[in-house]
């Protein structure tokens, strides 16, 4: 299995960074290596998220920062597309089963 990220988890990934490294660098490098060490787990256990109503579509809550992650797990394809990332506080997405 591989990572592969759509444009908008990306553009999530990165604002959450700047946002952060404005306020306080080395934080916006642990939020970002916490999202990142998270991702890592999916590699090894595709269906470790929680399912979502939308079809396919699981998401996990990163560990230490608790940001919320949605995710498909392609296995014909062998990889997790990742298809948004987003602060807890923030809507939702998607909605748990």
């Amino acid at each position: 299995m591989k990572l592969r990220f759509t444009s908008r988890a990306t553009e999530n990934i990165a604002e959450i960074a700047d946002y952060l490294f404005a306020r306080n660098p080395q934080a916006a490098m642990r939020v970002r290596a916490s999202i990142y060490d998270s991702l890592q787990d999916l590699l090894l256990f595709p269906h470790l998220g929680r399912p979502q109503k939308a079809e396919n579509v699981r998401k996990i809550v990163t560990r230490r920062y608790a940001y919320i992650v949605y995710y498909v797990a392609d296995e014909r394809a062998g990889e997790i597309v990742v298809l948004n990332v987003k602060h807890p506080a923030l809507e939702r997405d998607h909605e748990d089963i």
